[in-house]
This record gives structure tokens, C-alpha cells and sequence, in this order.
């Protein structure tokens, strides 16, 4: 099993609880969306799932093995993590960020691969022009890019993201959920966290609904992407309609 499994998981930050028993699955070749309002749990669940934060309770698997049972080198060959932000002081270059991806491979057969990898990592996120510029010079949308980049070079089998679009504009934003659902395809567990509703009805295989700690619903994108569920969600009228010309769901707040 190359995805991921997370069951009667709870956090606890000082003495509130604010992830209450999640259980979620994201098996090889899907995308689920984790969506739900501010301060719910999302990226909170995200780093218990990535292994950088330990649970109050229950337990995480990825490729069939507990995350606290892997050293740091081999989770990370196993999981690659996108965060929201990054650090403005990294004295790198794009092209030094990119291949700090690869670093979990050194000494490993696969290390022959790096350049290719890297390669294509680069090209894939349209970077090409950005190399030899210093990460920290970077606008936040291109920074984006460039941890995905690097997330991509660690050729992993599961992709945790939260909030890889934030800083993007339309155009890149399609394109790097476009790079996320190529990656699905190719048999890559993708978990991400997205406020973008309509984003996340068009790409995402299932969709889990989080609020206040609690996953309230997780299914396939009609199933779970209702009008009621989600007005219940956010505590405001929202409106799912179907696009005049795709069909794909059109999710925006009643005004």
C-alpha cells in the first residue's frame, strides 16, 4: 500500500483539542481535497499526516507503515510536504531549493536519477527563468512554485500540500493543479488542503469537509458538495450550480 490511512487521529494545541478522532484515506492515483473554514484543524491534521506533528491520539500510515516508525530520511521518501509559507531568509538559489528535494535519495540507487528528476521538476513548474535567482528575492506566487518544484524532486509515492494556490494567480493556479492531477495519474496519493471550492469540485477525486476539528463528510465531490452541507459548513448561504458549458460545479457564496 503506497497511500495514506488515518485513523481516530486527535491533536490537541496546549489543552484545546482541535482535531477530534479524523479518520481519512487517500489511496494511490486519487485527490482528496481537505476543505473547511479557517481555523477548523485543516493544516493541523496536514502536519500530523506528514509526520512533523505527533497526535494527542490514533494513528497515521503511510505505505503501510505507522509515520512514527520511519526515520526522518525515509519518511521523506515516502511523503513530500508543500507548506503555506516559507522562509524569507533562505540564502538559496531556486536551483539549490529544487535539488534539496533530492536529498533523501543520497546513496540510494535512485540518486542516479537526480539531474533527470530535477529536470523535469524545473520544467514542469516553469521555472527555467528563475534558476540562478535568489529564493528569497522571489515573489510568494513564484516561491510557491518553487516548493512545489521541490516537492516534485522528491519523487514521492503521497503529496501533502496546504494551500499550493494561495499565492497564484488564475493562470498558474490551473496549472499547478493541473501538474497535482497529472501526478494522481501517474499512481501518486495527493492529499491537499484548498479554500478554493470550485478548485477543489474541479479536480479532486473525493472531498472531505472539515469544521471545528470534525470531518463532517467525505465522498466523491456531488456526494459531499452540497449547498446545505456546505452552508452548514461556513456558516453562510453558499450556491452549487452546475457550469452552463462544462457542467463542473460552480461553488460561490450567496450574495
Amino acid at each position: 500500500m503506497t497511500g495514506i490511512r488515518v485513523r481516530d487521529v486527535s491533536v490537541e494545541l496546549g489543552r484545546r483539542r482541535v482535531v477530534s478522532d479524523v479518520d481519512l484515506d487517500v489511496s494511490s492515483g486519487e485527490i482528496v481535497a481537505l476543505v473547511g473554514p479557517n481555523g477548523c484543524g485543516k493544516s493541523t491534521l496536514l502536519s500530523v499526516v506528514s509526520g512533523v506533528r505527533a497526535p494527542a491520539a490514533g494513528q497515521v500510515m503511510i505505505g503501510g507503515d505507522d509515520v512514527r516508525d520511519l526515520d526522518p530520511r525515509l519518511l521523506a521518501r515516502r511523503r513530500a510536504l508543500v507548506t503555506q509559507t516559507n522562509r524569507v531568509d533562505t540564502p538559496f538559489t531556486v536551483r539549490e531549493v529544487v535539488e534539496m528535494g533530492r536529498y533523501p535519495w543520497t546513496r540510494t540507487p535512485d540518486a542516479a536519477r537526480s539531474a533527470e528528476v530535477i529536470d523535469e521538476a524545473v520544467e514542469a513548474c516553469e521555472l527555467g527563468d528563475l534558476l540562478d535567482r535568489q529564493f528569497s528575492q522571489l515573489s510568494g506566487g513564484q516561491q510557491a512554485r518553487v516548493s512545489l518544484a521541490r516537492a516534485l524532486a522528491q519523487d514521492t509515492p503521497v503529496l501533502l500540500l496546504d494551500e499550493p494556490t494561495a499565492a497564484l494567480d488564475i493562470g498558474h493556479s490551473e496549472h499547478v493543479l493541473t501538474i497535482l492531477a497529472d501526478r494522481a495519474a501517474a499512481g501518486v496519493a495527493v492529499l491537499l488542503v484548498v479554500h478554493d471550492l470550485s478548485s477543489a469540485a474541479a479536480y479532486a477525486d473525493r472531498v472531505a469537509v472539515m469544521k471545528a476539528g470534525e470531518i463532517l463528510a467525505c465522498g466523491r465531490v456531488r456526494d459531499v458538495m452540497t449547498a446545505e452541507l456546505l452552508t452548514e459548513t461556513y456558516d453562510h448561504p453558499v450556491l452549487v450550480v452546475d457550469h452552463p458549458d462544462t457542467g463542473e460545479l460552480l461553488i460561490v457564496p450567496r450574495r
